[in-house]
C-alpha cells in the first residue's frame, strides 16, 4: 500500500492513492483554505470507514442488510506528546439484531485493519530526502 502527498500552495496538499485524489488542509485559523479534510479528520474517516466496512460485511454475509451502516468516530487532542486519544466509535446498525447477532457485530468491528493497527503500536521510520549542497 502506498499514498503519496504533494504540497500544492501552503498547508494544502494533494492525496493521490492509486487512481484517487483528494485534498489535505487546514481550517482558516490555521491558515489554510478548508478544502479538504486536516491529517486527524483523515485518521478518523480512515478507523470510522474501516468499522463500517466490517459492519457492512457482517450484515451483508448474514443476509440481514445490504446498506444503511453508518459510524462516527470522535477523539480528543491530548498533549505531551501532542497526539489524538479516547477515541469512540458510533456504530448505527440499520436493522435490529439478537443479542448473538450484536456479539457478533462487535467482534466483527473489532478485526477492522485500521483499529488493530492503531492499538497495536506500530514501527514508523521517516527517512528524510534531500538535494545535495552546492559548496
Amino acid at each position: 500500500m502506498e499514498v503519496k502527498i504533494k504540497q500544492l500552495q501552503g498547508v494544502r496538499f494533494a492525496v493521490e492513492a492509486r487512481d484517487h485524489k483528494t485534498l489535505c488542509d487546514q481550517p482558516h485559523e490555521n491558515g489554510g483554505t478548508d478544502q479538504g479534510m486536516t491529517p486527524p479528520e483523515f485518521l478518523l474517516a480512515s478507523l470510522g470507514s474501516c468499522a463500517a466496512f466490517y459492519a457492512a460485511q457482517y450484515l451483508r454475509a448474514r443476509n440481514l442488510a445490504d446498506g444503511g451502516v453508518e459510524v462516527s468516530v470522535r477523539a480528543e487532542k491530548l498533549k505531551q506528546p501532542a497526539r489524538l486519544g479516547e477515541f469512540q466509535i458510533d456504530v448505527i446498525c440499520p436493522v435490529p439484531l439478537t443479542p448473538e447477532q450484536e456479539t457478533g457485530m462487535m467482534n466483527s468491528v473489532h478485526h477492522c485493519l485500521i483499529h488493530n493497527t492503531l492499538l497495536t503500536s506500530p514501527q514508523i521510520s521517516i527517512h528524510l530526502h534531500a538535494p545535495q549542497r552546492v559548496s
